[in-house]
């Protein structure tokens, strides 16, 4: 078997006896989250930046090896960013925006993911899972310092999940043994085989596809490739069914292979044949390392319901889909960003419990539209029959000359964030001749401006963007201060600001959520549409007009 050549283990976290091992009678915390992998990660230094009492419990003391989750996108960024955490990740990262697509040795086309200006944020940054939880953890560190209440236990596995009417009781083995905590509420963050859901004998539905994928890290420096996202349909170097590539920091390049159903994978993890495809690929006289292997198989499946009673399950712990399309680890942090802030606010009394009923619906809600993206990429470049293998290769062909045909090519339609369409905390949309991209429901579109990036104006509370239309400052309505944040535009003059709030309006007026999603918007300010707007966002019966 081919050993692990490129550890990143970080041991960030080393066991550290608490006070809640020597307590009387076990400690209360608002918060467990269980589970420091990214979205672990981000879940505690949501609540904690909160001031919401939170303890991470993780049965190792760091990062895992290999690189395992390495593209992550715009609306990722723009989330660690509300964090604080985006430099370091930016500044590591491999930045892409272009992919091209193959078929044998042609090429038939490129995309652009990013091809208008004035965004903060570019379309994707590659980086190792490692790196990414590392400097969400260097955040948490900050913040524990600035008096943030987080406390990061390592070693400690959760053994026992009992759930009470008032709280959830967790006990938990360290390497002292064992001891109990509760909490208000406990969110599972402890990956696709939770341990979690296995406890609480909870589903987790939906469909294994019969194929196999070779990952294989490889250290080189090649100045062949550029800096983009490649893949091939049936390459020319027969390598495998399909590839893709890669680039990653420290000159490591992402390769796939497809290598079928029916294989003896002890016998294809071994070095030598993960080289003999490597070769056939790269060429013979390419020196490189394999710096980490594994092999996989695509699961599209999710729980039933996200929430059962005091304890929420996020990331791949709710959902699980194929890798193409980097819907995994981006997809946990929008669960991370619709939690946090329900979570804090029910926390604070400021919100009924049944707002937390509204994290399913809007998170299970972009599950399913990620594993129908993710089913469908997975069904075309893996065609199940002699039917539709002939039509993929026929779009294909025609993908090489007809532009019509390039929507229709599926190597994973990369990840996008959810519009949260229809769904009740959403408010009313009346604006006439607004631009459907920031229709309610759906997450702002940054735009620059002239202090810097719209983004950094909004998020983590609730905000009232008023564009080329006067409001009051800090409305209050049921102890939730609104901050108002007031624009301008000239008029007749384009600008990303018009095109992507204003469209066909003089003005606006929108109601936006922590989480940056569009939750009302309207031509003109009328105070008691906001209240009743804000109160349908925190899931309370509006007030009559």
């Amino acid at each position: 078997m081919l050993q692990d050549r490129y550890s990143l283990a970080f041991k960030l976290y080393p066991y550290a006896r608490s006070a809640d091992q020597d307590a009387a009678t076990p400690t209360r915390h608002k918060v467990a989250v269980i589970g420091a992998g990214p979205v672990g990660l981000a879940t505690a230094l949501d609540l904690g930046r909160q001031g919401i009492d939170v303890v991470l419990l993780d049965d190792h003391e760091g990062v895992g090896k290999g690189s395992r989750a390495i593209c992550f996108a715009k609306r990722t960024l723009e989330i660690t960013d509300r964090y604080g955490a985006s430099a370091p990740i930016l500044d590591k990262g491999v930045i892409w925006n272009l992919g091209k697509v193959f078929y044998d040795d042609r090429q038939l086309f490129e995309f652009n993911l990013l091809p208008e200006a004035g965004h903060k944020h570019p379309a994707f940054i590659n980086l190792q899972q490692p790196y990414f939880e590392k400097f969400l953890f260097d955040q948490i560190t900050a913040e524990i310092a600035s008096g943030a209440p987080i406390d990061v236990r390592g070693k400690n596995r959760v053994d026992t999940v009992r759930p009470a009417d008032d709280h959830v009781a967790l006990d938990v083995m360290a390497p002292d043994g064992s001891y109990t905590i509760t909490a208000d509420y406990v969110v599972a963050c402890d990956g696709a085989n939770s341990p979690v859901r296995a406890m609480l004998e909870l589903d987790f539905d939906g469909r294994v596809f019969q194929d196999s994928f070779l990952i294989a890290d490889i250290r080189m420096t090649s100045k062949s490739f550029p800096t983009e996202r490649w893949f091939w349909f049936d390459p020319h170097f027969k390598s495998g069914a399909s590839t893709l590539l890669h680039k990653q920091p420290d000159d490591v390049w992402r390769v796939d292979f497809q290598i079928g159903w029916d294989v003896d994978r002890t016998e294809e993890l071994k070095e030598h044949n993960v080289r003999r495809r490597l070769d056939a690929m790269l060429g013979a006289d390419v020196d490189y390392d394999i710096v980490w292997s594994s092999i996989y198989t695509f699961q599209c499946r999710r729980m039933d319901s996200f929430r059962h009673g005091r304890v929420l399950f996020a990331g791949d712990a709710a959902h699980q889909v194929s890798p193409f399309g980097a819907r995994g680890a981006n997809s946990g942090l929008q669960d991370v960003d619709n939690l946090g802030w329900k979570l804090g606010l029910v926390l604070q009394g400021k919100a009924p419990d049944a707002l937390l009923d509204s994290y399913d619906v809007e998170r299970a809600y972009g599950a399913d539209e990620n594993i129908l993206n993710s089913t469908r990429a997975t069904d075309f470049i893996t065609p199940k029959s002699a039917t539709s293998r002939l039509f993929r290769n026929a779009v294909l062909d025609l993908a090489e000359h007809h532009t019509f045909a390039r929507p229709i090519v599926n190597s994973g339609r990369l990840s996008m964030p959810c519009t949260y369409d229809d769904l009740p905390l959403n408010g009313t949309d009346a604006l006439n001749g607004g631009p459907d991209r920031s229709r309610v429901g759906s997450p702002c579109p940054d735009a620059p401006l002239d202090c810097g990036y719209l983004l950094d104006q909004l998020g983590g509370d609730f905000v009232l963007l008023a564009i080329n239309c006067a409001v009051p400052a800090d409305i209050t309505v049921d102890g939730i201060t609104l901050r108002t944040v007031s624009l301008s535009t000239t008029a007749g003059t384009p600008d990303a600001l018009t095109e992507r709030y204003l469209g066909a309006a003089p003005r606006a007026v929108y109601l936006i959520r922590p989480d940056q999603h569009v939750a009302a918007r309207w031509d003109a300010f009328d105070a008691a549409a906001v209240t009743n707007a804000l109160r349908t966002a925190c899931a309370k019966e509006p007030t009559d007009a």
